[in-house]
């Protein structure tokens, strides 16, 4: 069983990881930092959470992404694979589709690791 390496981002801080598969999440789905409300909080706290998986097509994106990650598990040398989630900042969604697919990765089987490489940054003024 391959080994998950996921890594969150935020575009607006450096370039994306290198990485097998990146989520682009910025332009598709619905970002709650233009809630007030949400803007100083992160992916790790229940109110983003809820917001990003109710937003539509997110779950969808798991699914398949958890498909993706099979696919590529199967391949002749896949040991390890990495999974870049991506949004603007990287403290929303990017954080929460991130744990999202370790939790369901790692109901299948597979090791994986999360790193939220840009969960502590500023949050980024727009």
């Amino acid at each position: 069983m391959a080994t998950v390496e996921i890594v969150s981002f935020g575009y607006l801080h450096a370039d994306a990881p290198e990485a097998d598969i990146v989520l682009d999440l910025r332009r598709a789905f619905r970002d709650p930092h233009v809630d007030p409300r949400l803007r100083q909080l992160t992916g790790r706290d229940r109110l983003v959470q809820r917001a990003v998986l109710n937003t539509a097509g997110i779950r969808q994106l798991l699914r398949a992404t958890v498909r993706q990650v099979r696919a590529y598990a199967a391949g002749p040398s896949a040991d390890r694979i990495v999974i870049g989630s991506g949004c603007a900042g990287g403290r929303h969604r990017s954080v929460v589709v991130a744990d999202q697919l370790a939790r369901r990765l790692r109901r299948r089987g597979h090791t994986v690791t999360v790193h939220h490489r840009d969960i502590q940054q500023p949050v980024v003024q727009r």
